[in-house]
């Protein structure tokens, strides 16, 4: 074989390997089965997915999805924290376009979750993780009583009805619960990223991460070819870094 072909068949190799590599680095570790059950909350029913945590309760949390996705986009996210010890819930959220609505829900969760044993198990500790408009959401209830943490992954802000500032930097200037942001560059998906300025107004900021070259879809886990089409492709590298800043954020607040 000659020494040009020598060297295309290793960079082959090596291609192949890193691809591989990454695609298997961003696998949850190990496969967690949700059972799916109803709850009433505020009166509504509301499917959720339930993760039960693999080893001791470390504590729980509760993931929300972005506009017109649904609880199992946030699934992987889900498996990876009930791998870690996390109970962690994925629900379909009741409104469609009313953040406030769906933030009493998330607030109603939480209360459940530290209450009863309506999930297979309770936490005083519950921390919420929000993707675009479950961003906004999860961010209006992040000051319930026992959530010890608010992770918003490129999430979505506007000026809700009846009022004159975008409802995610007011709710920022006064959370004083602990913060972690992982944002995408600004795209029409998350409206220019539009939530950016919550950072510089949360008192209680842990991390605030732009995560270079990340598309809206990258966010949640797993997305769809309507994500894609609509706000970018995938990477496995970059779903990997906001996986792993999700449990960095339960390791430090769910101990």
């Amino acid at each position: 074989m000659s020494t040009i072909k020598i060297t295309q068949f290793l960079h082959v190799c090596l291609i192949l390997l890193a691809a591989s590599s990454t695609s298997h680095a961003a696998e949850p570790i190990v496969k967690v089965i949700p059972q799916t059950q109803a709850v009433k909350i505020n009166g509504t029913s509301i499917e959720v997915d339930v993760y039960k945590p693999l080893g001791p309760l470390k504590g729980a949390a509760i993931l929300t999805h972005g506009f017109t996705r649904s609880r199992t986009t946030m699934g992987e996210h889900a498996q990876a924290l009930a791998a870690k010890g996390v109970l962690a819930i994925t629900p379909d959220m009741p409104c469609t376009f009313d953040f406030r609505c769906n933030a009493s829900a998330i607030a109603g969760l939480v209360n459940l979750l530290r209450n009863t044993e309506t999930f297979g198990g309770s936490s005083q500790r519950v921390m919420l993780v929000g993707f675009s408009a479950g961003g906004l959401s999860s961010l209006l209830a992040a000051d319930t009583p026992g959530v010890v943490g608010f992770v918003g992954l490129d999430s979505f802000d506007r000026i809700l009805p009846n009022e004159t500032e975008r409802a995610g930097i007011t709710a920022s200037r006064h959370l004083t619960t602990e913060a972690l942001l992982l944002r995408a560059p600004a795209s029409s998906c998350n409206a220019k990223a539009v939530a950016a300025p919550w950072g510089s107004e949360m008192k209680a900021l842990w991390r605030d991460e732009l995560i270079a070259g990340a598309s809206h879809c990258d966010f949640e886990a797993p997305s769809d070819w309507k994500c894609r089409l609509a706000c970018g492709n995938t990477d496995p590298a970059r779903q990997l870094q906001v996986r792993q800043g999700i449990l960095d954020a339960a390791a430090r607040w769910l101990q």
